[in-house]
């Protein structure tokens, strides 16, 4: 993506659809006068007076024990310097959104006009009562280190600077199991760590705890090697000083076990990497650019263990693997601090996660045949389930052993199952979709790309490299459109109409004229057709000129679907076609069938509908339990579509034995587990989360997704065509820009499973 679209990107996405990233939703019910009575006057006296009597009962009654504030003087914000608290807010913003997708916890944002530390201490503790925790960001040193002392020391909850401690948690369990990899004893290995910010000190302090020994660390700053004969040196550098007669980074790194780069892009040479010892482990952290490139380092000494702080290389390091968790094992045993022992605690348990069996999600979105522990695997990815309930729970033990949690765990499975509960997972679900497609993007036709909003979405595909674009239409008009919206990627542009196109059109023609000759297409017919953009599209398809198609921004339904069934038609095996849309939902992602295709499906075509929809959610890794809805519930009826439920879950049960179903159900007690199991204790769906829900016929299905989209705000993924021989999804008439992008990621999911077949 360019500069100049980047920055208008960024720019939209922080103002549009309303300003900021952020917002406060109500968590009771407002709707009566009953609810406001109860909400605040008369009925919010009543927690105030229990809550003066026992302040504690400020964590029963408030949402103190779920708040963090995010607090900064935008002193040292990322890589952009001293820009102010104003300019600093989009970056608070940022953190808290990381909190809530990440962890569910809440975030105020607050931004202090205030550099003199006295003041923003004052400042902070004043405003303190009202949160769990407070994470410090973004402030410069050595002010950062004298802030976070004072309020560690000033304050009964949990104070953590993210700068330091974040980047030095998540290096220092990479570090830990790399020397463990490269066969070096931590305690013997000869560091050179370069930059001595507030990050950089607290990574070594850390690094020291761990094991490294101080006499073998040699920082360096802008001035150079910190010597101990420099003059006017703070506290925190002296911490590091030596005696060596070194004074380059050059020199610091002639013979180094271990390069920490928390400084500034480019400053490391092949040169210096080739100078270092056997099995050499590099860190290169600075952001965007690392202190050397990820592939000149690799290339340069193929014995190098690498990290970087980026998302496109092994081995990332990345804050959002710690703060998130951290918090959350400290506000949920109500710590009074963030203190080493928990920093330490969660080093230790990232570390050993990186060596546990990798979960097929996390091998799948990384395009992964099996991740495991090695150069290229030293800490957990990002987007690795098992943080959630493995880090606090390690944190939260640490504080209770280290005696600052005022609230202790007793059931720990208890624990485990509410941290796994916590996380809504419809953002996250699209951000594992993403990441997935991204990692082996296939070629995408859209076949409406003379559309403003088809041509955003393929702009997106292109610049977020979740696929390899294909424009179908005019010409002219996408040109266009290309420049009103910036998008300058020399992608294919395709105009079946044109005389550039005659001889592929003919050559497509004669195939779907062979194909369909006794059927009634003559070839003058098929000709014509091949004019037209879904047929020309479904032969790129056929032909293996393109991955996959994505269509029907524009057209209905019915006229779409027909030269795609004609010309690609339905995957060996296969006896029914169907459509499932995935909704992403508050209780997870729910798929529902049939929305699109088979109006009113017999029994047989019901269980084939259901196994093939249990096919899609294993797909993406989930493990499908379906339940056939109905009216009634379990024979409660004897009419005719009652019936054919019953022997729709009578049919699969015995032709697919694999497959978790049951029904007939009504909807509320297929949703609802606790009513399930106390009238229906006998259903195969007892004490399984329901993911999957199999409707009657196509009224039901395509009413009940449209519902649930517009009243409740559930985003839609869909319809996704099922059972087709190649990748060929229909989009809803008028789909979103976000819709089409999704749309086009499951295109791509399915062409790189249909290419294992």
């Amino acid at each position: 993506m360019s500069n100049r679209k980047q920055k208008r990107a960024a720019l939209n996405y922080h103002s549009k659809p309303k300003p900021g990233k952020i917002e406060v939703i109500p968590t009771k019910k407002y709707a009566s006068q009953r609810d406001l009575s109860l909400a605040y006057s008369p009925g919010v006296a009543v927690p105030c007076l229990e809550i003066a009597n026992n302040n504690k009962d400020v964590y029963k009654y408030t949402s103190k024990g779920n708040l963090v504030a995010v607090i900064s003087n935008g002193t040292a914000v990322l890589g952009l310097g001293n820009i102010g608290p104003l300019a600093s807010k989009p970056v608070m913003e940022g953190k808290g959104l990381l909190f809530k997708i990440f962890a569910d916890i809440d975030v105020f944002d607050i931004e202090v006009d205030a550099t003199d530390v006295d003041k923003f201490v004052e400042t902070v503790k004043a405003i303190a009562p009202t949160f769990g925790g407070i994470n410090l960001e973004d402030i410069k040193a050595p002010e950062a280190f004298e802030i976070e002392r004072r309020l560690k020391e000033e304050l009964d909850i949990p104070v953590m600077h993210d700068d330091q401690h974040g980047t030095a948690i998540i290096s220092a369990a990479a570090l830990k199991n790399a020397c463990e990899v490269a066969k070096k004893d931590i305690s013997k290995v000869q560091i050179v760590v370069s930059g001595a910010g507030a990050a950089a000190i607290s990574c070594t302090r850390l690094y020291i705890k761990i094991g490294a020994n101080p006499k073998n660390i040699v920082m360096l700053d802008s001035k150079g090697v910190i010597r101990k004969d420099r003059k006017s040196l703070s506290p925190q550098k002296k911490e590091f000083a030596t005696a060596r007669d070194i004074h380059t980074l050059e020199e610091a790194m002639k013979g180094a076990d271990v390069f920490m780069g928390l400084s500034k892009g480019g400053i490391v040479t092949p040169s210096m990497i080739k100078s270092m010892a056997n099995n050499p482990i590099v860190f290169a952290m600075a952001n965007p650019d690392p202190e050397i490139e990820y592939q000149l380092a690799v290339n340069t000494r193929d014995d190098i263990i690498m990290a970087t702080g980026r998302s496109d290389h092994p081995n990332q390091v990345n804050n959002v693997l710690g703060f998130p968790f951290i918090f959350r094992g400290a506000l949920d045993v109500r710590a009074t601090k963030i203190n080493e022992a928990m920093k330490l605690a969660a080093v230790h348990a990232l570390a050993n996660l990186a060596k546990t069996p990798v979960p097929e999600q996390v091998n799948i979105v990384y395009d992964q045949v099996n991740l495991t522990f090695g150069k290229e695997y030293i800490i957990p990815k990002p987007f690795d389930p098992r943080l959630i309930y493995e880090i606090p729970p390690a944190i939260a033990k640490a504080a209770m052993d280290s005696g600052v949690a005022t609230a202790p765990i007793t059931d720990w499975d208890k624990y485990r199952d509410e941290l796994m509960e916590r996380l809504g997972t419809e953002s996250k679900v699209i951000r594992l979709l993403h990441d997935r497609a991204r990692n082996n993007p296939k070629s995408v036709i859209f076949a409406e790309a003379d559309h403003l909003d088809v041509l955003k979405a393929a702009q997106i595909v292109h610049d977020e490299r979740i696929g390899f674009p294909i424009l179908l239409g005019n010409k002219e008009i996408i040109l266009e459109l290309k420049e009103e919206i910036g998008f300058n990627a020399d992608v294919p542009i395709i105009d079946p109409k044109t005389p550039e196109e005659k001889e592929r059109r003919y050559r497509f023609a004669e195939k779907y004229w062979k194909a369909r000759q006794r059927k009634g297409i003559k070839l003058l017919d098929a000709q014509k057709w091949m004019r037209e953009r879904n047929y020309f599209a479904s032969m790129m398809v056929n032909e293996g000129e393109a991955d996959a198609l994505i269509t029907g921004y524009t057209r209905n339904y019915s006229a779409v679907v027909k030269p795609i069934f004609e010309l690609i038609g339905m995957a060996k095996g296969v006896t029914r076609i169907a459509a499932t849309n995935l909704m992403l939902t508050k209780r997870g992602p729910m798929f529902l069938a049939d929305t699109t295709i088979n109006i009113n499906p017999t029994a047989k075509q019901l269980a084939k509908i259901s196994q093939l929809t249990a096919s899609l959610a294993r797909m993406f890794n989930i493990k499908p339990n379906i339940a056939m809805l109905s009216y009634s519930n379990f024979g409660a009826s004897n009419s005719e579509n009652a019936t054919k439920i019953s022997e729709a879950i009578e049919y699969t049960h015995r032709m697919y034995p694999n497959v978790t179903i049951d029904g007939e159900l009504q909807a509320d007690f297929a949703l609802n587990p606790e009513l399930l199991k106390k009238e229906f204790p006998f259903s195969k769906l007892v004490n399984k989360k329901v993911n999957v829900l199999i409707f009657p016929n196509l009224d039901a299905a395509n009413i009940t997704y449209k519902l649930m989209k517009e009243l409740y705000n559930a985003e839609s993924i869909g319809p996704i065509m099922l059972g087709m021989k190649k990748p060929a999804h229909i989009l809803q008439l008028g789909a979103s820009v976000d819709e089409m992008v999704n749309m086009a990621a499951i295109a791509v999911i399915d062409a790189q499973e249909k290419a294992k077949i």
